[in-house]
């Protein structure tokens, strides 16, 4: 089948190596000309992906138009907060029905919609699928054994999308309840920032725990205020994402925590990572929606003060952990922390 990926960062170039690996055609789509030429001279994508190696099949184009030509499936690979700018210029480009496979997590900023409303309001007669879970681009690239999940609210689309992507290597599962399978890809991201800023300050593994643990909490009520499934938050997408983005070196948004635990302002760690940094960006909408739903996020609500308003992380700990007396058993859908 001929694909299309918008994005030629980590995870569009990890995922046209691995669909091309399934016998795919793949055009591989970035707006940067110096990313088109790197690509296509050294077929490696050396900033985020050192040591992989791009098949020669995989083209990699500046012209969406010509990205675009013949192709009935288009992956979204971009930074959540470029999804509306570059699907309104998909937009203009799309004839016919299209299948969009959106890989971007996160929640935009100014609406507090998640990227395949957005795209949905850009791309009108696209039908759309969300594809998440625990997978580090780095580890796609290189046939890692992975497990996702496949979301959409047409079970057909959401199984083409399971055909289209199954290997020995990657796993995937289908899933319906969309709300949910987003939303845990996206505040995974801001919990994760969290655990990053707890290894920078010295703090141990049963801080970490504890911040994975509660952290899931606040996910699954805010996701259970939006009419998410419950049952979403233990799999994949929600347990599966947070267990390997709160964990792993790989993760953009535990590496800028680190540095900002570490004492240096956000603007610094983002330099330093020179990656998105999707936790950053996620943490206003996540903590507007909190407050919208009346749904208590205690750690999004520290990291907002962290980010937004200069807290020291210390004290942003130490007002966590002197909270008041809660029993674990007794929450509620709203309101409880």
């Amino acid at each position: 089948m001929n694909l299309c990926v918008l994005g030629a960062g980590g995870m569009g170039v990890a995922l046209s190596v691995m669909l091309a690996g399934n016998g795919h055609r793949v055009r591989l789509w970035s707006k940067f000309a110096e990313e088109v030429d790197l690509i296509n001279n050294t077929r490696e994508q050396p900033h985020k992906l050192p040591g992989v190696v791009i098949p020669e099949g995989i083209a990699c184009t500046g012209d969406l138009g010509e990205a675009l030509y013949e192709t009935g499936v288009v992956i979204i690979a971009l930074p959540s907060q470029t999804v509306r700018e570059n699907a309104r210029e998909l937009a203009r480009h799309l004839k016919g029905e299209k299948l969009i496979i959106c890989c971007s997590k996160g929640i935009e900023e100014d609406t507090c919609l998640f990227m395949s409303q957005v795209i949905s309001q850009e791309c009108r007669n696209a039908g759309i699928v969300v594809l998440s879970g625990p997978s580090h681009a780095e580890e796609i690239a290189r046939n890692v054994p992975t497990a996702v999940v496949a979301a959409s609210h047409d079970r057909k689309a959401a199984e083409f999308v399971q055909d289209l992507f199954m290997s020995p290597s990657f796993r995937v599962y289908t899933n319906s309840d969309v709300t949910g399978v987003e939303l845990g890809g996206a505040v995974k991201n801001v919990i994760a920032l969290c655990a990053g800023i707890s290894d920078g300050l010295g703090f141990g593994d049963n801080t970490k725990a504890a911040l994975m643990t509660r952290g899931m909490a606040e996910i699954s009520r805010l996701g259970i205020a939006m009419g998410a499934q419950p049952q979403t938050f233990s799999g994949l997408a929600g347990m599966g994402d947070l267990i390997v983005t709160c964990t792993s070196m790989h993760s953009r948004n535990r590496r800028a925590g680190i540095l900002i635990g570490q004492g240096r302002t956000v603007r610094e760690a983002l330099d330093e990572v020179k990656m998105t940094v999707e936790g950053v960006s996620t943490v206003k909408p996540a903590y507007r929606l909190a407050c919208e739903k009346g749904v208590t996020m205690p750690i999004t609500a520290q990291a907002y003060e962290i980010l937004y308003n200069g807290k020291n992380p210390r004290q942003a700990v130490i007002d966590l952990m002197t909270r008041d007396k809660k029993h674990e058993g007794e929450e509620v859908m709203l309101g409880s922390n």
